[in-house]
């Protein structure tokens, strides 16, 4: 579980406390009414839920700007002090982790990485322990507290428990992440799949800002895909919603380490395209980088490959489109440096897929290095802070 050994809570009193805080974080500075219209509110029960923010610093209130006085009181913007604390976030990958210092706005202040020597629970622990130890004595410069851990790692994770119940990449299996977490670093930790924690920052701090229903898709290692529906990010009941790495688009093709054939992810992953280009070259492909470029030199049997992952990854994304009826769907992921070779694809197969008016979603990409998804983490961090239970 979510530890609770935290130095200071936040004063929230109700639920309504936390709402105003988030709104101003996302959209901020904001005047009260400006906060009750946003929030449904009234404007007395936002002035009597800022009140204890503004005591204790994490709310500012500035001086009335030009013109804004409103008749009888002059209306204050409100912004977050982003200096009031700081948070870490360490996004695991099978090879290193990236570990992030932030402030309360989610800024980035500092940011590490460090090798894994090994995939094993008490090994990624021990490089995340040291990680943190770095960042932290970083924190010491600035004065004011570390509250928080966020980690984000591939797979299904039950983000309630803290629990790892699935990471193909780690060959994880139920590892009680935060609990080992938060007794080696010391701090209260959140863990969380990394695609929805990458959302969250999205949501808050990103192309998400203002938008009640949107998608986040990454390709890259896996396919995955974060859910953004009615303003709140979607788990599901047992954790694995979005998972559209695993809608079948081609019965008949590959197979897939879920267990089924012609997921989206056994076509268009960085390692299925790899395995892919090389029975269709021939060709002793080292890694995805080689793939790329035997593919940017025009060899056709890896255009084809790459065309093809295209066209399950626009398949995938229509079928969130047709289900949710997203505003947006955001691709990113390290897979994004091969866009150029199955934007078309993506294109084309999401216009033919979505039905009637889902095809009126807009499909952005933002290329986002894993710094940015170790932010992601570390706005889970924040979100459990503000919120202790943010579903």
């Amino acid at each position: 579980m979510q530890s609770t050994s935290r130095a200071e809570a936040f004063p929230a009193s109700t639920p309504a406390v936390s709402q105003i805080f988030t709104t101003v974080l996302s959209h901020g500075p904001l005047t009260r009414l400006e906060v009750a219209r946003r929030t449904g509110l009234s404007p007395a029960a936002v002035t009597k839920a800022v009140r204890p923010l503004i005591e204790a610093g994490y709310l500012v209130e500035d001086s009335a700007e030009e013109g804004r006085a409103a008749l009888g009181r002059p209306a204050n913007p409100l912004r977050v002090d982003g200096g009031r604390a700081l948070f870490t976030g360490l996004k695991v990958t099978g090879d290193e982790i990236i570990g992030v210092l932030v402030d309360l706005c989610c800024r980035i202040r500092t940011a590490r990485r460090v090798p894994l020597n090994g995939r094993a629970p008490e090994e990624v622990l021990a490089a995340a322990a040291d990680l943190v130890q770095e960042l932290l004595i970083e924190a010491d410069g600035y004065g004011v507290g570390v509250l928080g851990l966020g980690i984000a790692v591939s797979g299904d994770v039950d983000r309630a428990e803290g629990t790892v119940r699935y990471s193909p990449f780690l060959e994880w299996r139920d590892v009680p992440l935060a609990e080992l977490a938060g007794t080696t670093c010391g701090l209260p930790v959140t863990v969380d799949n990394d695609v929805r924690a990458l959302t969250v920052a999205e949501q808050w701090f990103g192309d998400g800002v203002g938008l009640s229903d949107f998608a986040v898709v990454t390709v890259g290692a896996g396919i995955g895909c974060g859910l953004v529906v009615h303003g709140q990010v979607v788990a599901g009941a047992h954790g694995v919603a979005g998972e559209i790495g695993h809608v079948t688009v081609d019965p008949a093709g590959p197979p897939c380490h879920c267990g089924n054939r012609g997921c989206v992810e056994a076509i268009a992953a960085d390692g299925a395209i790899v395995t892919q280009v090389r029975e269709a070259t021939g060709m002793e492909i080292a890694d995805t980088a080689e793939a790329v470029d035997l593919a940017h030199r025009g060899n056709a049997g890896a255009r084809a490959v790459y065309a093809k992952a295209g066209e399950a990854i626009g398949r995938g994304i229509a079928t969130v489109a047709n289900l949710l009826g997203p505003e947006r769907v955001i691709i990113s992921g390290e897979g994004l440096a091969a866009y150029d070779l199955f934007a078309e694809q993506i294109r084309d197969a999401f216009a033919t897929a979505a039905f009637g008016s889902a095809a009126q979603c807009e499909v952005r990409t933002r290329p986002l290095p894993f710094e940015e998804w170790a932010r992601g983490a570390a706005a889970t961090a924040i979100q459990s802070f503000i919120t202790p239970d943010p579903n």
